[in-house]
């Protein structure tokens, strides 16, 4: 009696397990196999007609279009600085100058050897040799005195030019925006930059545009400039120069540089230097053309709706623009496309 009654609580068991088994398993076969509409599956959009800008955006800084480094052409002991950073400076100021002492002293001997060498020459002319007959050796002798006549000019007006280049004296009107002078007193190596003079109000952005998108890009061409440090003040510029020569970034990619004059009416006291920036170029505009969200596109086909089924359809592409590309042939207007899958 009592196995009568566990076998029949066992075969109850089985049975209910049995019959979930076969509901479960139907579920999963219904949700596989079942007709599911694709709007329900996928998230679509329309190819539409509309106006096109393709762009190419790039990173820069604003820099002089007119700077110059001065630098003393000889060694020396710097003598006087008039000046340090952030100084406004206006053309031909004296900024800086070596001390000249020994330079004068020596001008002054090579004057005194002048004044000899003049007296001896015109001695020989008008005393020594003045009736005597050209031979010869009287006409080397005064050819020897002319000779170091002329040597003598030369070394006065060297020695004059080394005083003269013993003072810088700026270029430009501009700001001093570096100075490699600690102080009066030491000793400068020739051909050291000493003073960067900058032009503040002839500012140029200049942005670092990579090698594979430099085709697109021409002078006249319109962007807008956006500066970190003023991220809700665009500037509306053109490109004005392309570098012909490539250089390369930090990163060792080949670029080229494309400077944007900033127009006097754009000048702002609160630009400076060096200040970083991101510009977008309009490359090209097409006008009322299709187009469809550039994510539904892959391998120059896009996935269209068509009878409630997904069809693969081959495109042929244009220009595209942040969101969105040509479309040149393979798809209509009003046509829904995929974009992706709908979350589930």
């Amino acid at each position: 009696m009592v196995k009568a009654i566990n076998w029949l609580k066992l075969h109850k068991i089985f049975s209910s397990v049995l019959i979930l088994a076969f509901i479960l398993a139907g579920y999963f076969f219904y949700q596989k196999y079942r007709s599911q509409n694709p709007e329900d599956l996928y998230l679509f959009s329309t190819a539409e007609i509309m106006d096109l800008t393709q762009t190419v955006t790039a990173s820069g800084t604003i820099k002089s279009k007119t700077q110059v480094d001065l630098k003393f052409p000889t060694a020396g002991l710097l003598s006087w600085v008039n000046v340090q950073e952030g100084d406004k400076v206006k053309k031909w100021q004296l900024l800086a100058g070596l001390d000249t002492r020994e330079l004068e002293i020596g001008l002054k001997k090579y004057l005194l050897d002048f004044a000899k060498e003049r007296h001896d020459f015109d001695e020989d002319i008008k005393v020594t040799y003045r009736d005597k007959v050209l031979t010869d050796t009287i006409s080397r002798i005064l050819d020897k005195n002319q000779y170091d006549l002329e040597k003598a000019v030369l070394d006065v007006e060297l020695k004059n030019l080394a005083i003269q280049l013993s003072v810088l004296s700026s270029p430009i009107n501009g700001i001093v925006i570096k100075s490699n002078i600690p102080a009066a007193g030491i000793n400068l190596p020739a051909g050291t930059t000493v003073l960067t003079i900058a032009d503040p109000n002839n500012l140029v952005f200049e942005a670092e545009i990579d090698e594979v998108d430099i085709a697109k890009i021409k002078v006249g061409q319109t962007a807008q400039l956006i500066l970190d440090a003023y991220p809700n003040q665009p500037l509306n510029l053109t490109v004005d120069s392309i570098d012909f020569q490539s250089t390369t970034d930090a990163a060792g990619s080949t670029i080229y540089l494309v400077k944007f004059n900033l127009a006097n009416d754009q000048l702002n006291p609160l630009y400076r230097l060096g200040m970083n920036g991101e510009i977008t170029i309009s490359t090209m505009v097409k006008n009322q053309v299709l187009a469809v969200p550039s994510e539904a596109i892959f391998n120059n086909q896009v996935q269209i709706l068509q009878d409630k089924k997904i069809i693969q359809q081959s495109v042929v592409t244009g220009i595209e623009s942040d969101t969105h590309t040509e479309i040149i042939s393979g798809l209509q207007p009003g046509q829904k496309v995929v974009i992706g899958n709908k979350p589930k």
